[in-house]
């Protein structure tokens, strides 16, 4: 078995970053036994280690497969999403009132990192359908909801999100699909969409299409974009499948990576129209959309934690049985293990650290999602809702971002054989590679985050995070324990970095020019700190428990990775601040890139 589950770190991460088990002790998710989430946990992890796991690599090698409008997935795989929805596996966090277990949002989040590990080609259809459950429950009318939620939540049927269109990719105001309202009140799409994932498959009997499309009469832009529900086959009012719907996969992506993922063309309308029924009011689609989107943003930030989490198993698991070279003070006549050589263990403890600090950053954001659900009060729930705003962008783009970094290492660590198929490590550099591109590229995340979180309305929670950042890095330099003290001092500088950086974008002199020349060092400057002061967080908890009698070797572990973090990764947040303060004037403008052409 090449993925174990880190079931004791992943929760570890949820008490002593996210707070679950304060929050549990506290009644904020009413009377749910404290002692469930580890047995969640538990097995979602043996799921992923001994079911999912083991397919990922033939999965990877077959691909899905199209052929006369149909996508078949690798043998075996509709057997094996059967199994894990009748397990309940779609439903941890959604509705009870659907069929959900109702559990808290960071509970799925970390199952969604386990079986994202063992098979991220997988894991992306159930993505989807939850994010799409959580656009129809706040936005849907009754009769859809009872009509398709039940399904959808039970995994009997998935769902996609079809945004994306030949001209119009990130830039939805360039959307064409057309609705048209017919009599009957149903609507009628013609209209193609593309890069939508497991929009044709072979696991359930129905696929649910959230699709945009502008109304003959729309504003034009994004504030003309209404939101349809178009089936695959129709739904009688008695639940039962009727005839299909006028929607078809034209073809699928050969794509670098995800291979058994199937991402499709779809083709609206061309028999007369699909018959799709709008969800929340005309023109007001984006902003129900979004609602499934924030949730796939959170998922996609975790699936850059997961694909770092397998890189980092596997690079160590090779570095303790390839022998090369001879490291210091080893026996002149016998090669050394490659984890013996300092340089080695850098790049392994550089991997593990930024996995770490990564799991933090997204837990944290699911954290903020649960309290703006369930705290007692408006005022908090507002306050989670904005700082939930504030790090969903921050999640997507910095933990995306890792998952590509940390199996990039992943490769050097195996040397050669890293850049063969045999290990497998390439293939987790090809499967990452995809994460910071699609959700909204990282690029938009930054502006989102500078332009809309930061300098938006509600922008002020930066600075209520930043200070509590700092806090926690004042409370570790407070200790005498030279790492812990090392380590607040680093939290405390990349929190003064981060209030600069932020005070420099408030300035009103700042042009739109240079906001949007400097976000994406900005986000990343915003990544940095919150994953050093989560680490510090995690480590203050750790000696607690330490403290307390608990002699854990993972405790003194967590201690040693935060550290590790703040002294080779974090001490770089000052520098990246005067990036962000000094480089937008050192940008080029669009008439001056035609002198690099040459």
């Amino acid at each position: 078995m090449d993925y174990v589950a880190p079931v004791k770190s992943i929760h570890l991460a949820l008490d002593d970053v996210a707070g679950l088990a304060d929050d549990l002790a506290g009644g904020l998710h009413g009377g749910l036994d404290p002692e469930l989430p580890a047995h969640i946990l538990e097995e979602a992890g043996r799921f992923a280690g001994e079911t999912l796991a083991p397919v990922d690599r033939e999965g990877d090698r077959v691909g899905a497969r199209f052929a006369n409008g149909t996508v078949t997935l690798p043998d075996g795989w509709p057997a094996l999403y059967k199994a894990w929805a009748e397990a309940g596996w779609n439903t941890v966090d959604l509705p009870p009132e659907w069929g959900g277990m109702g559990l808290p949002v960071r509970l799925a989040t970390a199952c969604m990192e386990m079986w994202t590990s063992a098979c991220m080609s997988f894991s992306l259809g159930p993505v989807l359908t939850q994010g799409a459950v959580d656009a129809l429950e706040l936005h849907a009318d009754r009769a859809l909801k009872e009509k398709y939620l039940p399904k959808l939540v039970a995994g009997e049927w998935t769902a996609t999100m079809a945004l994306t269109e030949p001209q119009a990719g990130s830039d939805l105001a360039a959307v064409r699909t057309r609705a048209v309202k017919a009599d009957d009140g149903t609507y009628r799409l013609t209209g193609q969409k593309i890069f939508i994932t497991y929009a044709e498959h072979d696991l359930a009997e129905n696929i649910v299409h959230l699709v945009l499309a502008r109304l003959a009469d729309a504003p034009p832009g994004t504030k003309g974009l209404s939101l349809f529900l178009v089936p695959k086959f129709l739904v009688g009012d008695d639940g039962t499948l009727g005839a299909r719907n006028d929607v078809w996969c034209t073809g699928i992506e050969d794509k670098l990576g995800i291979h058994a993922s199937p991402t499709c063309s779809l083709a609206f309308g061309d028999n007369g129209g699909a018959v799709g029924w709008l969800v929340g009011a005309e023109n007001r689609g984006l902003a129900c959309m979004f609602t499934m989107m924030n949730k796939a943003r959170l998922f996609t930030g975790v699936q850059g934690v997961a694909v770092a989490e397998r890189a980092y198993q596997r690079a160590l698991a090779y570095a303790k049985t390839r022998r090369q070279g001879r490291a210091a003070g080893a026996p002149p006549d016998q090669s050394s293990l490659i984890v013996a050589h300092p340089d080695v263990r850098r790049t392994l403890m550089t991997m593990k650290a930024m996995t770490a600090a990564a799991r933090a950053v997204a837990y944290a954001a699911a954290a903020a999602i649960d309290r703006a659900r369930h705290a007692r009060t408006a005022e908090a729930r507002e306050a989670a809702e904005r700082l939930a705003g504030l790090l969903t962008p921050v999640t997507k783009a910095c933990c995306s971002e890792t998952g590509v970094e940390v199996a990039s290492l992943g490769i050097q660590i195996h040397g050669g054989m890293g850049f063969v198929e045999d290990t497998g490590a390439a293939q987790q550099y090809r499967d990452a590679r995809i994460v910071p591109i699609y959700e909204g590229t990282n690029g938009i995340q930054a502006i989102d985050l500078v332009t809309r979180k930061v300098l938006g309305p509600g922008g002020a929670i930066a600075e209520t995070t930043i200070a509590a950042y700092r806090d926690v890095g004042a409370a570790a330099a407070a200790i005498a324990e030279p790492r812990l003290r090392l380590l607040g001092d680093v939290v405390v500088e990349a929190a003064d970095a981060l209030t600069q950086a932020t005070a420099w974008l408030r300035a009103p002199e700042r042009s739109p020019e240079e906001l949007l020349a400097v976000a994406t060092p900005y986000l990343r400057l915003f990544g940095i700190t919150a994953g050093v002061s989560y680490l510090a967080k995690a480590a203050l908890a750790a000696r607690a428990r330490r403290e307390a009698g608990d002699n854990d070797p993972i405790h003194a572990d967590n201690i040693a990775t935060a550290y590790f973090y703040a002294q080779a990764i974090a001490v770089g947040a000052p520098t990246l601040a005067r990036v962000v303060i000094e480089s937008a004037d050192a940008l080029p403008g669009p008439s001056s890139l035609s002198d690099f052409a040459a």
